[in-house]
Protein backbone atom coordinates (compact mmCIF):
# COMPACT_ATOMS: atom_id res chain seq x y z
CA UNK A 1 0.00 0.00 0.00
CA UNK A 2 1.54 3.49 -0.95
CA UNK A 3 1.16 6.63 1.49
CA UNK A 4 -2.24 8.94 0.19
CA UNK A 5 -1.53 11.37 -2.59
CA UNK A 6 -3.38 13.58 -4.61
CA UNK A 7 -7.30 13.13 -4.10
CA UNK A 8 -7.10 10.58 -7.69
CA UNK A 9 -4.68 8.14 -5.35
CA UNK A 10 -6.76 8.28 -2.53
CA UNK A 11 -6.99 4.73 -1.04
CA UNK A 12 -10.91 5.98 -0.04
CA UNK A 13 -13.42 3.38 -1.57
CA UNK A 14 -15.84 6.38 -2.25
CA UNK A 15 -15.72 9.87 -3.58
CA UNK A 16 -17.47 12.95 -1.85
CA UNK A 17 -19.75 14.83 -4.62
CA UNK A 18 -19.33 18.49 -4.84
CA UNK A 19 -22.37 19.31 -3.58
CA UNK A 20 -21.65 18.13 -0.20
CA UNK A 21 -19.07 20.65 -0.08
CA UNK A 22 -21.55 23.44 -0.97
CA UNK A 23 -23.97 22.18 1.39
CA UNK A 24 -22.03 22.46 5.02
CA UNK A 25 -20.09 25.78 3.16
CA UNK A 26 -23.47 27.12 3.44
CA UNK A 27 -23.77 26.87 7.33
CA UNK A 28 -20.11 27.54 8.47
CA UNK A 29 -20.28 28.76 12.21
CA UNK A 30 -22.35 25.44 12.72
CA UNK A 31 -19.34 23.34 10.37
CA UNK A 32 -16.59 25.14 11.85
CA UNK A 33 -17.86 24.32 15.33
CA UNK A 34 -18.00 20.61 14.11
CA UNK A 35 -14.42 21.07 12.57
CA UNK A 36 -12.99 22.67 15.80
CA UNK A 37 -13.87 18.95 18.12
CA UNK A 38 -12.67 16.94 16.03
CA UNK A 39 -9.19 18.80 15.82
CA UNK A 40 -9.60 18.43 19.78
CA UNK A 41 -9.89 14.69 19.63
CA UNK A 42 -7.57 14.25 17.51
CA UNK A 43 -4.72 15.92 19.22
CA UNK A 44 -6.33 14.14 22.09
CA UNK A 45 -6.09 10.93 20.53
CA UNK A 46 -3.13 11.16 19.68
CA UNK A 47 -2.01 12.30 23.03
CA UNK A 48 -3.61 8.95 24.25
CA UNK A 49 -1.39 6.99 21.90
CA UNK A 50 1.51 8.69 22.68
CA UNK A 51 2.89 5.65 25.43
CA UNK A 52 1.11 2.94 24.04
CA UNK A 53 4.09 1.77 21.57
CA UNK A 54 4.05 -2.35 21.92
CA UNK A 55 6.99 -4.00 23.48
CA UNK A 56 8.44 -5.10 20.00
CA UNK A 57 9.42 -1.23 20.36
CA UNK A 58 11.00 -0.99 22.91
CA UNK A 59 14.71 -0.12 21.31
CA UNK A 60 15.50 2.73 21.72
CA UNK A 61 15.02 4.07 18.06
CA UNK A 62 11.93 2.39 17.59
CA UNK A 63 10.40 4.03 20.76
CA UNK A 64 11.80 7.03 20.08
CA UNK A 65 10.15 7.60 16.79
CA UNK A 66 6.64 6.57 17.83
CA UNK A 67 6.97 8.74 20.45
CA UNK A 68 8.00 11.78 18.29
CA UNK A 69 5.37 10.85 15.75
CA UNK A 70 2.29 10.91 18.15
CA UNK A 71 3.84 14.33 19.58
CA UNK A 72 4.31 16.13 16.29
CA UNK A 73 0.54 15.15 15.61
CA UNK A 74 -0.74 16.56 19.04
CA UNK A 75 1.16 19.56 18.16
CA UNK A 76 -0.37 19.56 14.46
CA UNK A 77 -4.21 18.75 16.04
CA UNK A 78 -3.83 21.56 18.55
CA UNK A 79 -2.24 24.26 16.38
CA UNK A 80 -5.14 23.36 13.62
CA UNK A 81 -7.78 23.77 16.50
CA UNK A 82 -6.09 27.15 17.72
CA UNK A 83 -6.39 28.06 13.96
CA UNK A 84 -10.75 26.86 13.13
CA UNK A 85 -11.49 28.73 16.37
CA UNK A 86 -9.90 31.72 14.75
CA UNK A 87 -12.46 31.14 11.97
CA UNK A 88 -15.02 30.33 14.28
CA UNK A 89 -14.87 33.25 16.62
CA UNK A 90 -14.08 35.84 13.87
CA UNK A 91 -17.63 34.73 12.21
CA UNK A 92 -19.10 35.44 15.42
CA UNK A 93 -19.25 31.59 16.76
CA UNK A 94 -17.90 29.66 19.61
CA UNK A 95 -16.80 26.19 20.58
CA UNK A 96 -20.00 24.50 21.43
CA UNK A 97 -20.27 22.28 25.02
CA UNK A 98 -20.83 19.05 23.25
CA UNK A 99 -20.13 17.26 20.22
CA UNK A 100 -21.18 13.70 18.74
CA UNK A 101 -18.96 12.64 15.86
CA UNK A 102 -21.49 9.53 14.80
CA UNK A 103 -18.78 8.35 12.04
CA UNK A 104 -15.91 8.27 14.00
CA UNK A 105 -18.06 6.29 17.08
CA UNK A 106 -19.07 3.41 14.53
CA UNK A 107 -15.46 3.45 12.91
CA UNK A 108 -14.32 2.68 16.60
CA UNK A 109 -17.08 0.13 17.90
CA UNK A 110 -14.77 -2.07 14.72
CA UNK A 111 -11.79 -1.67 16.81
CA UNK A 112 -10.70 -5.26 18.31
CA UNK A 113 -9.64 -6.17 22.02
CA UNK A 114 -6.58 -7.45 23.17
CA UNK A 115 -3.11 -7.40 20.93
CA UNK A 116 -4.76 -6.15 17.97
CA UNK A 117 -6.11 -3.19 19.10
CA UNK A 118 -3.09 -0.85 18.78
CA UNK A 119 -3.06 -1.87 14.93
CA UNK A 120 -6.86 -0.87 14.51
CA UNK A 121 -6.74 2.15 16.20
CA UNK A 122 -3.76 3.05 14.24
CA UNK A 123 -5.64 2.05 10.66
CA UNK A 124 -9.05 3.78 12.35
CA UNK A 125 -6.62 7.10 12.70
CA UNK A 126 -5.38 6.92 9.75
CA UNK A 127 -8.93 6.40 7.77
CA UNK A 128 -10.19 9.75 9.65
CA UNK A 129 -7.47 11.55 8.56
CA UNK A 130 -7.50 10.33 4.59
CA UNK A 131 -11.23 11.32 4.82
CA UNK A 132 -11.09 14.33 6.01
CA UNK A 133 -7.90 15.11 3.61
CA UNK A 134 -10.51 14.32 0.75
CA UNK A 135 -12.93 16.64 2.02
CA UNK A 136 -10.64 19.32 3.30
CA UNK A 137 -9.25 19.33 -0.93
CA UNK A 138 -12.76 19.17 -2.33
CA UNK A 139 -13.23 22.23 0.03
CA UNK A 140 -10.71 23.91 -0.90
CA UNK A 141 -11.42 24.20 -4.54
CA UNK A 142 -15.46 25.01 -4.43
CA UNK A 143 -15.09 27.30 -1.22
CA UNK A 144 -15.47 31.06 -1.79
CA UNK A 145 -14.44 32.45 0.82
CA UNK A 146 -11.01 32.96 0.18
CA UNK A 147 -9.67 32.45 3.96
CA UNK A 148 -11.40 29.17 3.80
CA UNK A 149 -10.32 28.51 0.66
CA UNK A 150 -6.85 28.80 2.27
CA UNK A 151 -7.22 27.04 5.73
CA UNK A 152 -8.50 23.86 3.63
CA UNK A 153 -6.26 23.59 1.26
CA UNK A 154 -3.39 23.99 4.01
CA UNK A 155 -5.17 21.42 6.16
CA UNK A 156 -5.27 18.74 3.36
CA UNK A 157 -1.39 19.08 3.11
CA UNK A 158 -0.87 18.27 6.68
CA UNK A 159 -3.41 15.79 6.94
CA UNK A 160 -1.98 13.65 4.18
CA UNK A 161 0.92 13.82 6.44
CA UNK A 162 -0.48 12.28 9.18
CA UNK A 163 -1.87 9.56 7.20
CA UNK A 164 1.47 8.73 5.90
CA UNK A 165 3.05 8.37 9.72
CA UNK A 166 -0.22 6.44 11.20
CA UNK A 167 0.16 3.82 8.18
CA UNK A 168 3.93 3.58 8.97
CA UNK A 169 3.85 3.03 12.46
CA UNK A 170 0.86 0.12 11.92
CA UNK A 171 3.15 -1.41 9.00
CA UNK A 172 6.12 -1.74 12.01
CA UNK A 173 3.35 -2.63 14.14
CA UNK A 174 1.82 -5.83 12.65
CA UNK A 175 3.19 -5.70 8.89
CA UNK A 176 1.76 -9.58 8.00
CA UNK A 177 -1.86 -8.36 9.38
CA UNK A 178 -1.76 -5.18 8.08
CA UNK A 179 -2.64 -5.49 4.25
CA UNK A 180 -5.69 -7.12 4.62
CA UNK A 181 -7.09 -5.29 7.66
CA UNK A 182 -6.07 -1.84 6.34
CA UNK A 183 -8.44 -3.35 3.11
CA UNK A 184 -11.14 -4.57 5.51
CA UNK A 185 -11.41 -0.54 6.85
CA UNK A 186 -11.42 0.87 3.82
CA UNK A 187 -14.31 -1.34 2.85
CA UNK A 188 -15.77 -0.70 6.27
CA UNK A 189 -15.24 3.04 5.93
CA UNK A 190 -17.42 2.95 3.03
CA UNK A 191 -20.51 1.40 4.88
CA UNK A 192 -20.38 3.68 7.30
CA UNK A 193 -19.76 7.52 5.80
CA UNK A 194 -22.57 6.11 3.90
CA UNK A 195 -24.87 5.74 6.64
CA UNK A 196 -24.52 9.30 7.68
CA UNK A 197 -27.55 11.77 7.87
CA UNK A 198 -26.39 15.03 6.25
CA UNK A 199 -25.57 17.69 7.74
CA UNK A 200 -22.50 20.94 8.71
CA UNK A 201 -20.84 18.03 9.79
CA UNK A 202 -16.61 17.08 8.69
CA UNK A 203 -17.90 13.33 8.07
CA UNK A 204 -21.87 13.88 7.32
CA UNK A 205 -23.07 11.98 5.29
CA UNK A 206 -23.69 13.49 1.19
Amino acid sequence: MSDMGPADDSPLRSRTPSAWAASVLGEPIAFLNDHAHLEKKAAANALALLSRHPRSFDATEAATAWTTSMASIARDEAEHLQLVLRHLTRRGGRLSPMHANPYAAALHTRIRRGEEQLLDRLLVSALIEARSCERFELLGTVADDAELRALYRGLCASERGHFGVLTGLARRVDPDAMESRWAWFLDEEARVLAAQSRGPRMHSGA
